[in-house]
């Protein structure tokens, strides 16, 4: 035995080197476990032919389970109102084979009922299996379910009032063409589009001051019920970004329950007097000399003409009282308001007043007080519009408008809390495709 193996034995001898005597016993014992799996491989190609195969064919009795026929099953069928639909074509549309439903629905007293159905509302039937109707139902943009059930052998018809979970929504769009087709193209209901109008007014005439690639992002209210949305609610917060001009808006509520618009710093955003009496409309005729259509001569046109179909809402542009309210010559239907501050202001050419409107009633910016009509002296269907200070006549779409109070000095705390997070929210969505989010 050489000298090295005499030293390995004494390796494998020494207590202090157990450990390294451990090592070598592993390595040993794992040789002959390597080789046992390796011989259980299968070289490629290997022929299997001897071992002996039994092909067997055998018919497999599977228990058949059939539905027992249920007379009380149920179907509950969904159908979206469509522009010209009629009742009859709805219920075709939902499988529903039931003449005497269809008799009760087509009768005036049902019919009365279904005058809410507006287009785009989602309908409900609940159907036996040979489409027998037991019931239907569908949900007013005020969050009422409104419809007919069947009770013994009569339909009766049902209203419930729904409750309905709040949340927040955001979107964006860019201006084309019109503030409207924006807010189509982004996804979002005239009640937004009109709110967001409404709460820049004062600031932007929507008229005449919009312009190509003007952007817009709004955070709204959207109700929910068992996950569908059933209406969009208040503006919570808005940017309009107008001639490259950023104007910020957000909503804050007081402890009393009084809330309005600001911009993130506390400043009211409503006006004394809104720029326009009206939503949407173009205008016709300017604060200058014109000829006039009816007379043949030139004389001042002492107010602004806006051309707009007959029915369209005419809004108060500041709280008021009714000063006069009528007939008057060429004016044809008239209302004047008197405003605080020595300023009134004029609507004329009217088809009909409010209900209820008369002299010395009050009025509140944005109350509806009459609709756009062609009485008086008028060649085509438009509103009127003039505006006074002391009684003489200013041009209402350049005179300086006084503001509203901003927020008190005592709600400042609150406000801020309630609009700072509004605020981030508007930075963060300012440079954000939100309609390309979805």
């Amino acid at each position: 035995m050489n000298k090295y193996e005499n030293r390995i034995l004494a390796q494998f001898g020494s207590r202090r080197d157990s450990k390294l005597r451990l090592r070598w016993i592993v390595t040993l014992c794992s040789l002959p476990f390597f080789g046992m799996v390796a011989a259980f491989g299968t070289a490629p190609d290997t022929v299997f032919s001897f071992v002996p195969t039994l092909t067997v064919v055998e018919n497999l009795d599977v228990a058949r389970t059939e539905q027992p026929a249920d007379a009380n099953q149920v179907f509950w069928r969904e159908e979206r109102f469509g522009r010209g639909d009629t009742v009859s074509d709805l219920l075709a549309r939902m499988g529903v084979n039931d003449e005497e439903a269809r008799a009760f629905l087509l009768r005036v007293k049902a019919g009365r009922s279904l005058q809410l159905l507006r287009p785009g509302a989602i309908v409900q039937a609940r159907t036996t299996e040979d489409g027998t109707l037991l019931a239907l139902s569908y949900i007013t943009e005020k969050g009422r379910r409104i419809g007919f059930e069947k009770q013994g052998a009569e339909f009766k018809a049902v209203e419930q009032q729904l409750s309905l979970s709040p949340q927040q929504q955001m979107k964006s769009g860019e201006i084309r063409s019109s503030l409207f087709a924006a807010t189509d193209a982004a996804g979002l209901s005239d009640n937004v589009a009109t709110q967001l109008a409404d709460v820049f007014a004062g600031d932007i005439d929507f008229h005449r001051d919009l312009r190509r690639g003007d952007k817009f992002t709004v955070i709204y209210e959207m109700f929910y019920h068992e996950g569908r949305a059933i209406k969009t609610g208040r503006l919570l917060a808005a940017e309009f970004i107008n001639q490259g001009r950023s104007y910020r808006a957000v909503w804050f509520q007081d402890a009393e329950g009084k809330g309005g618009y600001y911009t993130p710093e506390g400043k009211n955003l409503r006006k004394s007097f809104l720029r326009s009496p009206l939503e949407f409309s173009r205008i016709t005729s300017g604060f200058a000399m014109r000829f006039h259509p009816i007379l043949h001569q030139w004389r001042a046109h002492k107010g602004i003409d806006y051309a707009a179909p007959i029915g369209t809402h005419v809004k108060a542009t500041a709280d008021g009282t009714v000063e006069s309210i009528g007939r008057q010559s060429g004016y044809g239907n008239f209302i004047m308001l008197k405003h605080q501050g020595g300023f009134s202001t004029s609507y004329a050419h009217l088809s009909g007043f409010a209900r209820g409107l008369r002299k010395g009633a009050k009025v509140l910016q944005g109350d509806v007080i009459g609709r756009v009509g062609q009485t008086g002296w008028a060649t085509g269907p438009h509103l009127h519009y003039e505006f006074r200070v002391n009684n003489q006549v200013r041009n209402p779409l350049t005179v300086a408008l006084p503001a509203a109070l901003p927020i008190p000095a005592p709600q400042l705390a609150a406000f801020s809390r309630a609009s700072a997070p509004l605020a981030a929210e508007l930075n963060l969505l300012r440079h954000t495709n939100l309609a390309l989010l979805e």
